[in-house]
């Protein structure tokens, strides 16, 4: 993507970064690499990471009747935390992929691989990261500390599924998600059965977007032996994303009737279902406007994927006033 002549193209830029960001024009020279490292350039992630917090947190409060201060502070902490996470995540995931993201054209722009940060300096900054997340992690109950402490492993693992499964996607869907069970359990003070069917939901969607995502790399990762669900699903991608589609509204709609109709508020459990109702639109007019040969859509299409994960947290918000 081309810029305009008073905004020039700056060093260190990474290729799919959004033109014209933030941290390549206005954060300090010495921070940029780092900043890269944990894709700051690139929010639509932590985004992804944010929202499965906030249905958690949002259906758990529709469920107690009750939505106070330390809600608006699980919502805001888990806000910064996801920024954090996604930071070591990504940091983690450039550690250990250096070798590969050298040998794509979309990747060897990374900090690591193009030579802005060392090894080692990532392995701080990675660790400062989640340090600082672990103690907003301490401020909330101890079942919530003890998930966020499980939540390590999966992290830890995804970078190399996609060495040894084509469903890498599956691996992320868990990570990524888990803040559905975190926020929850934060709210009410233990997991339910509504908690682990938004979760699910969140994989399927994860399985989704991240499909629609790894297209754009199909042809390298072939070359140098990288599976995903892309090119593990090939020409049968749209039928695939379709099947994602219905798990995601299906177990969505199931975790909020699980969770809304021992209430018995009719209303809100309307409300909160349209939510589901109009997510589930926003992924078809995704399908219908996907072209997997096209990486420029793709990597639009995914980005839209913030719009659709909030579509049902503002209706579980409404919801809560009814």
């Amino acid at each position: 993507m081309t810029q305009n002549a008073d905004m020039p193209e700056p060093k260190g830029r990474v290729s799919d970064a959004y033109s014209g960001n933030w941290v390549d024009h206005r954060a300090p020279a010495c921070s940029r690499p780092y900043l890269r490292l944990s894709r700051a350039d690139r929010p639509i992630g932590t985004w992804l990471l944010l929202l499965p917090c906030w249905w958690g947190v949002l259906l758990a409060a529709n469920v107690t009747g009750r939505f106070g201060w330390m809600d608006v502070w699980i919502m805001a902490g888990c806000a910064i935390g996801a920024w954090l996470m996604r930071g070591a995540g990504c940091t983690w995931n450039d550690i250990t992929d250096r070798d590969i993201d050298a040998q794509v054209d979309r990747t060897r722009s990374r900090p690591i691989p193009s030579g802005q940060v060392t090894v080692r300096q990532a392995a701080i900054w990675m660790a400062a990261q989640a340090l600082i997340a672990f103690c907003i992690l301490l401020t909330f109950n101890t079942a919530t500390i003890l998930l966020g402490i499980v939540s390590l492993v999966p992290v830890a693992v995804y970078p190399f599924a996609k060495r040894f499964t084509w469903w890498p996607q599956v691996f992320l869907g868990i990570a990524f998600n888990w803040g559905a069970l975190l926020a929850w359990t934060a709210h009410t003070g233990s997991l339910g059965g509504p908690a682990v069917a938004l979760y699910v939901a969140g994989i399927a969607w994860t399985l989704f977007y991240d499909t629609i995502y790894a297209h754009q790399d199909t042809e390298d990762d072939a070359l140098i032996g990288v599976k995903s669900t892309a090119r593990l699903f090939g020409d049968n991608s749209r039928k695939w994303l379709f099947l994602f589609q219905v798990l995601t509204v299906s177990l969505m709609a199931l975790a909020v009737v699980l969770a809304l109709v021992p209430g018995e508020n009719v209303l809100s459990l309307a409300v909160a279902l349209g939510g589901v109702w109009f997510m589930g639109w926003h992924m078809m007019w995704q399908l219908r406007q996907l072209k997997t040969d096209d990486p420029a859509t793709c990597l639009y299409l995914f980005r839209s994927n913030r719009n659709t994960g909030l579509i049902p947290v503002l209706f579980l918000a409404f919801a809560i006033l009814l």
